[in-house]
């Protein structure tokens, strides 16, 4: 085991994308990244609709602009925070303050928390409008809104798996600095 609280001990080492692209997860904040692409990028490309009759957009789910409204924002925004985040755990390792570690996993947690949660509701919500919304005469966008849908739900268990994650580390890490202070290591003259 190694000392030094929250992985300080590792602190201030070269930067290795091999071992940054093996954790568990990193690989799961990539995944969600690419899910929250596919769901806004669903709902931008075909989730507006012209009206046959007034030429006017509507969105796909029952009409309800707020709908796709929700859908877009939080796929932008979960976009967005997975960047944030992959930086962080490039960044991570240089971190060499046990304060500021266990502030960024204590971060991570409640991030990833929140969006599993603002997943859940966009899945839910998304269901919802379409399962309630008129039949598509032409059927346009029904694949792409169908995909937004399970992307979603998808994205409830990425981030689940993440907070998770977060969580062991942050267990972990506790046990390397009570440990560290139980049992120190000798000084070498």
């Amino acid at each position: 085991m190694e000392g030094g609280a929250y992985g300080a001990g590792k602190a201030g080492g070269a930067f290795d994308p091999y071992t940054l692209v093996r954790q568990p997860h990193t690989i799961l904040r990539v995944v969600s990244w690419v899910f929250s692409i596919v769901v806004f990028g669903s709902i931008v490309n075909e989730g507006y609709l012209n009206s046959p009759s007034d030429s006017k957009e509507f969105c796909i789910y029952n009409h309800n602009p707020n709908a796709c409204g929700y859908g877009v924002t939080v796929g932008v925004l979960a976009f967005l925070t997975c960047l944030l985040y992959l930086a962080l755990d490039v960044y991570f390792p240089q971190i060499s303050s046990v304060k500021d570690r266990k502030k960024a996993v204590l971060s991570d947690i409640g991030v990833s928390a929140f969006w599993a949660f603002l997943w859940f509701v966009g899945f839910c919500y998304l269901a919802n409008q379409w399962q309630v919304s008129k039949d598509n005469p032409l059927n346009e966008g029904t694949d792409a809104a169908r995909a937004a849908i399970a992307f979603s739900f998808f994205s409830i268990f990425t981030w689940s798996l993440t907070a998770a994650l977060a969580v062991r580390r942050f267990k972990d890490l506790t046990f390397q600095e009570e440990y560290s202070t139980l049992f120190p290591t000798s000084a070498q003259p």
